[in-house]
């Protein structure tokens, strides 16, 4: 099962490289990370997607735990949550038809064309990685010249906080 995992580490020299060490030294896959610092500039947040059963994600938890960097550790999976990723896309809008197309998946999806010149749109599009993926899908393969993406964000909905 795919986990969200949010981390609160000091914002120190070496502490992503320990974190990915944890997981390359098990054998366990990061699906998508993104790291900032917070409010605090002292502390960094980490949200890290991967996937396992719960005995794995336990041990997992756990291991960042014993890290000397790591603050605090939330799966936020289980709990009501909101995800968000971003994406930009560069993507080939060569004639009236294509480029009237490209436009209104993009509406759609409530994304926006955030650059045009006479054979490329470059688009941003924010939401689920399920919503990223079905856009990349509505638009075929042809027409993509070039992606990026975040990486998952999430945060716990309500009174749940990850704060020392």
């Amino acid at each position: 099962m795919r986990h969200i995992i949010s981390i609160l580490v000091e914002n120190e020299f070496g502490a992503l490289s320990r974190i990915a060490g944890l997981f390359t030294a098990r054998g366990y896959n990061i699906e998508s990370l993104t790291v900032a610092a917070t409010d605090d500039p002292t502390l960094s947040r980490m949200t890290l997607v991967t996937i396992g059963n719960e005995r794995i994600i336990e041990q997992i938890i756990k291991q960042l735990n014993k890290l000397l960097d790591v603050v605090k550790v939330m799966d936020i999976t289980e709990a009501p949550h909101i995800e968000r990723e971003m994406m930009l896309l560069k993507v080939q809008a060569i004639g009236n038809d294509n480029r009237a197309e490209i436009k209104r998946l993009t509406d759609i999806f409530r994304g926006k064309i955030l650059d045009v010149s006479d054979k490329i749109f470059t688009i941003e599009m924010t939401g689920t990685s399920e919503k990223l993926d079905a856009f990349i899908q509505a638009l075929g393969r042809g027409t993509i010249l070039e992606v990026a993406r975040s990486g998952v964000l999430g945060i716990a909905r309500g009174e749940k906080q990850l704060r020392i």
